[in-house]
């Protein structure tokens, strides 16, 4: 797969378990944001795809670009070129959190501060078409539930 293909932009097409597709936007690398929109077709129209909320931003594996289909290319519109914003959480002591962005920015945080957020990790392409198909489907994700913050 060409390089060019993988600037972010790159709208990708997910093929799900169950037949239906959902659809993605590379943004800068390694993250990606994924749209609230699921069909039974495949759907190659960029406008309608970019028209639709986003669900989630994440850092994910670009092995999945292998499988992934690529359908095409947009400039970033401005709510997506925006840092990423996520947090961390030490794991000895969970009331040592961090909120920080893409841009660089870092400060430190309440735990309470950080609902809401993204907890930083790297989804594996499968964990990202698990969690796509679970919020189509009105059901908790286990691995989002494991990355909430945690609170006590």
């Amino acid at each position: 797969m060409g390089k060019q293909l993988q600037k972010p932009g790159t709208f990708v097409r997910i093929a799900l378990s169950d037949g239906s597709f959902g659809y993605g936007r590379l943004l800068e690398a390694p993250y990606a944001a994924f749209y609230n929109y699921r069909t039974l077709e495949p759907d190659s129209d960029l406008d309608r795809i970019a028209s639709k909320p986003v669900l989630f931003k994440t850092a994910f594996r670009h092995l999945a670009l292998n499988v992934w289909e690529i359908i095409g290319r947009r400039e970033l519109e401005d709510h997506l070129a925006q840092p990423v914003v996520q947090f961390t959480q030490d794991i000895g002591d969970f009331r040592k959190c961090v909120i920080w962005d893409t841009a660089g920015n870092e400060r430190d945080a309440e735990p309470h501060e950080c609902i809401g957020l993204e907890r930083a990790a790297v989804w594996e392409q499968h964990g990202i078409e698990e969690r796509l198909l679970d919020a189509f489907m009105g059901r908790p994700n286990g691995s989002v539930e494991h990355l909430k913050v945690r609170l006590k």
